[in-house]
C-alpha cells in the first residue's frame, strides 16, 4: 500500500511538471505589458463608447459646428465634441422623460429641445467667465514675463515659466503656446491664435510687441512693461465704465421684471381677474404684442448700456 502510495505520488509529480513544461509561456518583455484593468467596464460604459465612437466617424465624415471643438476649447472643458453631444442627448432624453410623466408630450418635447438651448448658454456663460478671467490676469502675466526676461531667459522660456506660476485660465493658454511651439510651430501664430480663442485685444498687443521685437531687436521687457501700463490703465477706464453701466444696467432688469411680476402678482391674488388675458384673442394678441415690445425695448436698453472704446 505504502508502494501505491509512493507511485501515485510520483506520477502526479511528474504529470504536474509534465504541464508546466509544455503551458505555452505567455510571459511578455516589461516594455510591451499594458497595466492590468481590475474593473471591468460595464454596459452602460460600453454603449457610450459606441454611441461616442460611431458619432466621431460621423463627424469626421460630416463636420458640424454644433458644440464644436472650438466652443468647448475656449469654454475649458475637456470633452470632445461627441462626448458632448452624446451627453446633451442624455440630458434631453431624461428631460422628456420627465416633461411626459409631469404634464404629456408636448412638455416633453419641449423639454427635449430646451435641453441643447441650455448647453449653448452654458457654454457660452462658461467661455465669457473664462475670458473675463483672462483679461484679470493679462498684468500679472505681463509682469512675470517681463520679469523672467530681464533674468536672462528667452520668450518661450518666459511663457513656461508663467504657464508655471499663473492661474488657470492663464496657465492653461500658456502651456498650450508652448506646448504648440515646442512641437514645430511659430511662435506669432500660437500668439495670434490665443488672442483669437480668448477675444483679447490686449492679448493681440503683447503678439504684436513680440513680433515687432523679434523684427526689429530691442529690450522686449520695456516694451512689455508699457504695454503693461497701458493695459492697466484701459482696465481702470473699463471699471470706471462698469460702475456708471451699473444703473442703467440695474433698471433694463427692473423695467423687464416689472410686468412678469405684476402679472404673477394679479394671479396670485385674484386668479380670476388674469383669465380673459390667457383665455380670449384679444388678451393672447396683447400677450404676443408685449412680448415684442419688450424684447425690442431690452434690446435696445442693451445697446445703449454696452459701451465699446
Amino acid at each position: 500500500m505504502e508502494l501505491l502510495i509512493g507511485l501515485l505520488c510520483v506520477l502526479l509529480a511528474l504529470g504536474l511538471l509534465l504541464g508546466v513544461s509544455l503551458r505555452p509561456n505567455h510571459r511578455l518583455p516589461l516594455e510591451r505589458r499594458r497595466p492590468i484593468d481590475s474593473a471591468a467596464p460595464t454596459q452602460l460604459s460600453k454603449l457610450a463608447g459606441g454611441a461616442t465612437g460611431g458619432l466621431d466617424r460621423f463627424l469626421s465624415r460630416h463636420p458640424i459646428r454644433l458644440f464644436n471643438d472650438e466652443a468647448l476649447e475656449s469654454a475649458g472643458l475637456k470633452f470632445r465634441q461627441s462626448d458632448f453631444l452624446v451627453l446633451m442627448t442624455a440630458f434631453g432624453l431624461v428631460g422628456m422623460v420627465l416633461g411626459l410623466v409631469v404634464s404629456g408630450l408636448g412638455l416633453g418635447v419641449l423639454m427635449f429641445i430646451l435641453v441643447p438651448v441650455c448647453g449653448y448658454l452654458f457654454l457660452q456663460r462658461r467661455a465669457a467667465k473664462r475670458r473675463r478671467e483672462f483679461e484679470e490676469q493679462l498684468v500679472d502675466t505681463l509682469q512675470l514675463l517681463s520679469g523672467s526676461l530681464r533674468a536672462g531667459h528667452s520668450i518661450l522660456r518666459a511663457l513656461d515659466a508663467a504657464a508655471s506660476e499663473s492661474q488657470a485660465p492663464t496657465s492653461e493658454e500658456m502651456r498650450r503656446v508652448v506646448s504648440e511651439t515646442s512641437l514645430g510651430r511659430d511662435l506669432l501664430s500660437s500668439l495670434n491664435d490665443t488672442a483669437s480663442r480668448m477675444h483679447s485685444e490686449d492679448f493681440t498687443w503683447i503678439s504684436q510687441a513680440i513680433q515687432i521685437n523679434r523684427e526689429v531687436g530691442g529690450n522686449l521687457a520695456e516694451v512689455l512693461d508699457q504695454v503693461n501700463g497701458t493695459i492697466r490703465e484701459r482696465s481702470e477706464i473699463k471699471g470706471h465704465i462698469a460702475s456708471l453701466a451699473a444703473e442703467g444696467k440695474f433698471s433694463a432688469y427692473i423695467l423687464m421684471a416689472m410686468p412678469v411680476g405684476i402679472i404673477a402678482m394679479l394671479m396670485l391674488i385674484s386668479p380670476g381677474y388674469m383669465t380673459p388675458l390667457f383665455t380670449q384673442p384679444l388678451g393672447l394678441l396683447m400677450i404676443g404684442v408685449s412680448v415684442v415690445l419688450m424684447a425690442i425695448g431690452g434690446l435696445w436698453m442693451r445697446k445703449i448700456i454696452d459701451l465699446k472704446f
